[in-house]
């Protein structure tokens, strides 16, 4: 197996994982991505600070895209986890030619693993509805 084609299936999925750490430590610090990274004994993958640089530069955006589509709902009644997954997905909807199914099948994952038992579906739903904006 290529180092490409692990990246591109286990790798991938790790690297969004340990993004999702980084972010949500980051954002209990209050730090930039840049702050986190210095920090850290050992670099995270490239991927990772990939994930983490596009979530940070498509923040608002994102941000907006979530409370548009989550009726009912504002980022602050969200658990952050949850918000941390979407903005990150966002971002990687935005900014790579990473299938859709494959970023929804990740971030749901994330969220139903890390967040409330009702993250999963919830996640889920929310970005779909993005989806069908940023991808059609």
């Amino acid at each position: 197996m290529s180092s490409s084609t692990s990246l591109d299936t286990g790798g991938r999925r790790e690297a969004r994982e340990r993004a999702i750490e980084l972010a949500y430590e980051a954002s209990v610090r209050d730090w930039s991505v840049d702050q986190l990274v210095e920090s850290l004994s050992t670099k995270p993958d490239p991927f990772v600070v990939q994930l983490l640089e596009w979530s940070a530069k498509r923040q608002s955006e994102s941000d907006e895209r979530i409370e548009t589509k989550a009726e009912g709902w504002t980022l602050k009644r969200m658990p952050s986890l949850d918000v941390l997954v979407m903005r990150m997905a966002i971002a990687e909807m935005l900014e790579a030619d990473t299938p859709t199914g494959v970023i929804l099948s990740e971030a749901t994952e994330l969220a139903g693993r890390y967040s409330t038992d009702e993250s999963g579906g919830f996640v889920n739903g929310v970005l779909a509805a993005i989806a069908e904006d940023i991808r059609n």
